[in-house]
C-alpha cells in the first residue's frame, strides 16, 4: 500500500492516545512555545502471551444501574476522577468513554485511553485487578462546550453474581492544581442521555479486539514519553536527533518543527518540548550532518531539499537555504534522508510521484529507463497513477551542498524510509499498491537490498515486473500489506545482540513495528520478519535509536493524534554493544562493489569488459546483474563482437538483456540468433525465465522481428508449452500471444480449465489491528482470486487471431466467473477492462456470438432512484442533532437507496460497489464522527483532500479545464474533468498550459441532500457508519 500518509490508508485509523500533561513549571508557564509532560509506562503484554487476537470476554454491560455522565464543577477543568473499590477476584472488565478526552489507570497502571467519546474502549482487567482494593483513575479533559465521563465495570465475584461498578456521584473529583482537595462530583444524566445516547450500544464494542495495549517482545518496555497537542504542535511525522542527544520532529502540515529533550531513562524528569523558530515545516525526512540540519520537505512552502544551520552558537538556527527543487509532492513525494557510510554524502528517497531531480549530473543506471513491456498494459481501472512512467520512485545522492546529483536506484512504488547496515549496504522499505489484491501483479509491502544501478521494476496499472525479471532486482523479505514508513537498524540500542542487528521497520496502517533480521546470501541477504511491537490502533510514522541506548518512535500522520514513545530493554539478557559487521560472504560483496564501481563510463572501457566479462554468467544473481548494468555503461561497440562469439548460456543471455537495453535494430538478428542457439530443455528454472525475459526485450526495446526469425523464436518456444511452473507458463503464454502463436489459445485455455491450487494465508493477527482494511482483505482471503489463471487471461485479450466461437464463449464465460471473487478496489474493474478489450479484439461474428450466447452481457448503467423527499436545505447542524436518533433504528435498505439517490454511487466506492472518482466510503467510520460526514457531504468545500483537490487549467489558446489532475509528467497533465464519469479526462501537453491553480472549490457537488427528506438524511448516514453491514447496531428495530 502507499505511503501512510496516502489517503488510499487512512481508513479505519483513529488513534485513541491521550495523556493529560502534568501542571508546567515556572519556565514553561512563561515561555509559551514549550510545554513538558511527565512520562509513563504503557499497558503492554508480550507476545508469548499474544499468540493469538486477543478478544475483550463477552460481557453484558446491559445488567445493573445505569453509568452516569460525570465531571468536575467546572467544564474548562481537567480532572482526575477517582474510584476505590474492593474486588474478590482477578476477572473483569470496564467500557469507558470521555467527551472529549480521557486517560484511564488501574492501580497506577495505563489500561486504555480516547480521544473519541462516540467510540467507547472496552478493556479486560484481568492483568491489572487485585483482590482486595483497587483504585481507578480516569485522567479527563475537555476542548470546549460540554465535558463528561462515562464508565461502567462488571467483575466476577466467588458466588457467580457480577460486582457492577458505574460512574457516579460517589467519585472522587481531584483538580491537578490542587491535589489536596477533593471537590464535588456534578452528575449530567443518565447513560442514554442527549446528545450522548446509547453510546455503549454498539455490536463493535462487543467482543472487540482489546485496543491501546502495547504486543511486545519478551523484556521490553514501552513508555509514552509526550502527547502532542494536535491543534498547536500538528501531526509529527519525522524525527532525528541532533548532536546534543535532543530530538527534532516535523508535523506534517504547518506546524512547524519541534525540539525535544526526553528524560533519562528511568529518572523523575519530564519530556521537554519548545517551537524552533524556523519558518519550515512538512518535512518528511530529517538528517543532522555537516553541522547542519537538512530537510526533505514535501510540500509545506515548496518539496525540495533544505538546509537549515546555526550561524552565531545560540542554539537556534537562524539560517535556512533550499538547496535544491524537487518536482513532487503529497503521499507520494520526496521523503527520507540519510547520510552516506563514507559521511561525504546525502542520499534522498522519493515516491513515484516525484520526478527525478532537474539536471542530474551522473547515473548509476543507464538513464533509457522504459515501460519494458510485452504485452500492452492497462492502468489502474480507477485511475491512480495514471501516466506515470519509469522510473518509478527513486534514491538519488548529492552533495552537502545540495549541488551535484547522481542516480543511484530506481523502480520504487513508493518508499518512505530506508537505512544502511554496518556494512554499509543499503535497505529500502517500499509501498504496496492495494487496490491490486487478488491480481497478479500484486506486490506486497517489501525489504529491498538497494544496491547501486539497482532497478525494482514498479510500472504503473498492470505493469509491474514479476520478481524474477533479471533485469531487476528480488526483494530480501515481503513484509505484506501495510503501509511503511519510517526505518532504522538498531545499532546503539542497549537491547540484546539480536536486536542490536536488526532493522526496524514501521507500517502505518496496521500498527506494527517489525525487527527485520537480515542474513548475508552471498552478494546480498535474504531476510526474516518479526513483529517487535504493536498495538490497536498505532499509527507509526518514523522512530530512531537515542544516545541512551533506547528506540523513540512516534505515532500519527494525516492530522491523526500524535505521540511520542520510547522503547527500553528490561529483561535479563546481555545488552553489552557487539560488532554487527558480517563476515560471512563478504569476499562476494566486495566482488559486486568493485563491479559497481564500473557503473559509469571507464577511461578504458576495454579493461573495464575484460574484468567485467566472465561474471556475466556468474551464479550469484546480484553479481550478474552488477556485471551486466556495468556492461551497459560501456560503448556497445566495445564488446559486440565478443557477444557474437560467447557460447556459455548465461552469460549471453546477460550481454542480451544488455544489448537489447542499450543496442538498436540492427543488433536484433545476432541476438535472436545467439538466444534461439541455447538449450532452453537443459537450462534450470530460473535461467529459463532469464532466457524469455531476454526475448521479451530483444522485442521490446529492438522492434518487431522479421518474420524469419519470429518463426524461428516460436519454433523454439512452442513445444516447451504448458511448462512444469506458473511463472515459466506466464512467460511463455505471454511471448506466444505477441508472436501470435496458432496454438497458444488452446493451450492457455486448457490452463483456465484446471483445477486451482491451495493457496492460504495467515494474517489473523495483523488483520486483527485494524478492523476497517484488515476486514476488507480478510473478506479477500475469503474468497480470494486465482491469480495464475487471471495471469493467463490478461494475456489472452491481447491475442485477435486462432480463436474459435466456443473458445471465446468459454473465455468470456470465465471473466465472469472471475469477477464474483473478491480482490482489491479495483479488482473488479480491472476484470471489467480485461473483458473489454477482449471484446474489442473479437471479430463482429464473434462478438455476436458471445452475446447472443449469454456468455457476456453489455454494460448497462444503473438507472438511480429518485429521491422520495420533500426536501430541505440541510446544514450541519441539523445533522448532527440528530446524532440519537442515526445510531438506532435505522433502515439499511432505505440508506442504500438514499446513498443511490443523492448520487454517491456515481463516485464513491461503499462496501464493494460503486463509482471510482471519489475516494471509497466503507472504512468513513472508522476516521470520520457523524458531524465529519455531514461537513463533507453539505460543505465539500470545506476541507478537500489533496489528492482530490480539483485544479484550474488556463490553455495558450484561452481555454479553461477545471477538474482534478489525474497524473502528470514534465511533459503533459492529464485531468479529470466529470467526477461522476473516470473515462472523462483531457491530456494537455505543459506547452498547451498557461497557467495551473489549485480550485477552492471542491468537485464534489454541494447540496447533494437537499432533496433528501429526514428519513432519507437519517438512513443514509447509518448506511454511511454502518461499513455496509445491515447487522450493525444503527438498523436493530427499536424496543
Amino acid at each position: 500500500m502507499s505511503s501512510p500518509f496516502d489517503s488510499l490508508h487512512w481508513i479505519g485509523l483513529l488513534l485513541l492516545c491521550f495523556s493529560i500533561s502534568e501542571a508546567q513549571p515556572a519556565n514553561a508557564q512563561t515561555n509559551p512555545s514549550i510545554s513538558v509532560q511527565a512520562p509513563t509506562v504503557s499497558p503492554s503484554k508480550t507476545y508469548d502471551s499474544a499468540e493469538s487476537p486477543t478478544e475483550v470476554k463477552p460481557v453484558d454491560f446491559s445488567q445493573g444501574p445505569k453509568p452516569q455522565w460525570i465531571w468536575g464543577p467546572s467544564a474548562s477543568v481537567n480532572y482526575q476522577l477517582r474510584k476505590t473499590f474492593q474486588a474478590t477476584s482477578r476477572t473483569g472488565s470496564i467500557r469507558a468513554t470521555c467527551d472529549n478526552r480521557m486517560r484511564l489507570l488501574l492501580n497506577g497502571r495505563e489500561i486504555a485511553s480516547s480521544t473519541e467519546w462516540q467510540s467507547p474502549v472496552t478493556v479486560d482487567l484481568s492483568r491489572f485487578l487485585k483482590v482486595g482494593e483497587n483504585v481507578l483513575t480516569a485522567e479527563v479533559g475537555n476542548e470546549g462546550g460540554v465535558a463528561a465521563f462515562l464508565a461502567k465495570m462488571v467483575l466476577e465475584t466467588p458466588d457467580g453474581k457480577p460486582q457492577v461498578l458505574v460512574s457516579d456521584t460517589t467519585w472522587e473529583c481531584i483538580n491537578p492544581a490542587k491535589p489536596d482537595q477533593s471537590q464535588a462530583i456534578k452528575s449530567l444524566g443518565e447513560l442514554g442521555k442527549s446528545p450522548w445516547g446509547n453510546v455503549f450500544d454498539s455490536d463493535e464494542q462487543l467482543n472487540a479486539i482489546e485496543r491501546n495495549v502495547f504486543s511486545v517482545r519478551d523484556g521490553f518496555q514501552v513508555e509514552l514519553l509526550y502527547t502532542v497537542p494536535k491543534e498547536e504542535q500538528g501531526s509529527w511525522v519525522a524525527i532525528s536527533f541532533d548532536e546534543q542527544g535532543r530530538l527534532i520532529a516535523s508535523d506534517q502540515g504547518d506546524k512547524g518543527l519541534w525540539r525535544i529533550t526526553p528524560p533519562a531513562i528511568g529518572s523523575d524528569e519530564s519530556t521537554r518540548v519548545e517551537k524552533l523558530n524556523l519558518d519550515i515545516t512538512s518535512a518528511q525526512g530529517l538528517l543532522h550532518a555537516f553541522d547542519s540540519l537538512y530537510l526533505c520537505v514535501n510540500g509545506g512552502p515548496g518539496s525540495g531539499l533544505y538546509r537549515a544551520r546555526d550561524t552565531n552558537g545560540d542554539d537556534q538556527y537562524d539560517d535556512l537555504t533550499k538547496l535544491k527543487s524537487l518536482r513532487g509532492g503529497g503521499e507520494h513525494g520526496p521523503h527520507a534522508l540519510r547520510l552516506s557510510p563514507d559521511g561525504q554524502s546525502i542520499y534522498l528517497i522519493a515516491g513515484n510521484h516525484t520526478e527525478v531531480p532537474d539536471d542530474f549530473q551522473s547515473s548509476r543506471i543507464p538513464t533509457n529507463w522504459a515501460e519494458d513491456l510485452l504485452l500492452p498494459r492497462q492502468w489502474d481501472a480507477r485511475g491512480h497513477a495514471r501516466g506515470r512512467l519509469a522510473p518509478g520512485g527513486w534514491i538519488a545522492i548529492t552533495d552537502p551542498e545540495g549541488a551535484d546529483w547522481e542516480m543511484f536506484s530506481v523502480g520504487y512504488r513508493n518508499p518512505y524510509d530506508m537505512d544502511f547496515n554496518a556494512d554499509g549496504e543499503l535497505f529500502a522499505y517500499d509501498a504496496d499498491m492495494e487496490w491490486d489484491m487478488g491480481m497478479p501483479w500484486y506486490r506486497p509491502t517489501r525489504i529491498v537490498h538497494a544496491t547501486s544501478g539497482s532497478e525494482f521494476g514498479w510500472r504503473s496499472g498492470t505493469g509491474k515486473w514479476p520478481t524474477y525479471y533479471p533485469d531487476s532486482l528480488p526483494p530480501a523479505v515481503e513484509i505484506g500489506p501495510g503501509s511503511p514508513v519510517g526505518v532504522t537498524f538498531g545499532y546503539g540500542t542497549r537491547f540484546p545482540a539480536r536486536y542490536q542487528k536488526s532493522m526496524y521497520i514501521l507500517d502505518w496502517t496496521f500498527g506494527t513495528m517489525y525487527a527485520v533480521h537480515l542474513t548475508p546470501d552471498g552478494a546480498s541477504y535474504t531476510a526474516k520478519k518479526e513483529e517487535f511491537l504493536s498495538r490497536s490502533p498505532l499509527p507509526l510514522t518514523d522512530a530512531a535509536v537515542g544516545p541512551d541506548g533506547a528506540l523513540y518512535f512516534t505515532v500519527g500522520g494525516r492530522g491523526t493524534q500524535s505521540e511520542l514513545y520510547r522503547v527500553t530493554y528490561q529483561g535479563g539478557e546481555s545488552t553489552e554493544p557487539i560488532d554487527p559487521r558480517d563476515e560471512q560472504y563478504r569476499d562476494l560483496r566486495h566482488l559486486r562493489r568493485q563491479l559497481e564501481n564500473l557503473h559509469q563510463s571507464q577511461e578504458n572501457p576495454a579493461a573495464a569488459v575484460d574484468f567485467l566479462w566472465p561474471h556475466l554468467g556468474h551464479p550469484d544473481r546480484f553479481i550478474r546483474y552488477a556485471a551486466r548494468v556495468a556492461l551497459e555503461n560501456q560503448p556497445v561497440d566495445v564488446w559486440w563482437n565478443r557477444f557474437a562469439a560467447e557460447t556459455d548460456p548465461q552469460r549471453i543471455i546477460s550481454a542480451a538483456i544488455a544489448i537489447a537495453r542499450q543496442g538498436n535494430s540492427e543488433h536484433q538478428n545476432q541476438v535472436l540468433k545467439s538466444l534461439n542457439g541455447i538449450s532452453f530443455a537443459t537450462l534450470s528454472e530460473q535461467p529459463q525465465l532469464e532466457l524469455l525475459r531476454a526475448y521479451q526485450l530483444a522485442f521490446i526495446r529492438l522492434g518487431q522481428p522479421e518474420v524469419e526469425q519470429a518463426q524461428a523464436t516460436l519454433q523454439k518456444l512452442e513445444p516447451h508449452y504448458p511448462a512444469a511452473t506458473p511463472e515459466l507458463n506466464l512467460e511463455l503464454c505471454q511471448l506466444l500471444v505477441y508472436l501470435e502463436s496458432p496454438t497458444v489459445v488452446a493451450k492457455t485455455l486448457q490452463l483456465l480449465k484446471a483445477p486451482r491450487g491451495d493457496e492460504t494465508v495467515d494474517m489473523q493477527n495483523l488483520l486483527a489491528r485494524n478492523r476497517g482494511y484488515g476486514g476488507t482483505i480478510a473478506k479477500i482471503l475469503a474468497n480470494q482470486p486465482d491469480r495464475e489463471k487471471i495471469a493467463y487471461a490478461f494475456a489472452l485479450r491481447d491475442m485477435k487471431k486462432h480463436w474459435t466461437i466456443p473458445e471465446r464463449q468459454f473465455y468470456f464465460e470465465w471473466l465472469s466467473e472471475a469477477a464474483k471473487w473478491n480482490g482489491g478496489a479495483s479488482y473488479r474493474g480491472f476484470i471489467e477492462n480485461i473483458d473489454q478489450e477482449a471484446y474489442d479484439n473479437a471479430t463482429d461474428s464473434e462478438r455476436l456470438a458471445v452475446e447472443s450466447s449469454g456468455a457476456r452481457q453489455p454494460y448497462v448503467a444503473p438507472e438511480l432512484p429518485k429521491p422520495l423527499g420533500p426536501g430541505r436545505n440541510w446544514t450541519v447542524a441539523d445533522v448532527e442533532a440528530m446524532t440519537e436518533e442515526v445510531m438506532k433504528g435505522r433502515d439499511f435498505e432505505n440508506g442504500e437507496r438514499a446513498f443511490a439517490a443523492a448520487r454517491c454511487v456515481l463516485c464513491h466506492r461503499f462496501a464493494g460497489d460503486g463509482g471510482a472518482t471519489g475516494p471509497d466510503l466503507t472504512q468513513s467510520s472508522g476516521r470520520f464522527s457523524l458531524k465529519d460526514l455531514a461537513e463533507a457531504i453539505i460543505e465539500p468545500s470545506k476541507i478537500i483532500s489533496d489528492q482530490y483537490r480539483a485544479h484550474v487549467v488556463l490553455t495558450d489558446e484561452g481555454r479553461v479545464y477545471t477538474g482534478r489532475i489525474v497524473s502528470e509528467t514534465s511533459e503533459s497533465l492529464i485531468l479529470l474533468t466529470d467526477p461522476e464519469d473516470a473515462s472523462k479526462v483531457v491530456e494537455l501537453s505543459r506547452d498547451q498550459i498557461e497557467e495551473t491553480s489549485p480550485s477552492p472549490t471542491s468537485i464534489m457537488p454541494q447540496d447533494l441532500l437537499k432533496d433528501l427528506n429526514r428519513d432519507e438524511v437519517l438512513d443514509l448516514m447509518a448506511y454511511l457508519l454502518s461499513r455496509g453491514n445491515p447487522d450493525h447496531a444503527a438498523f436493530k428495530k427499536k424496543r
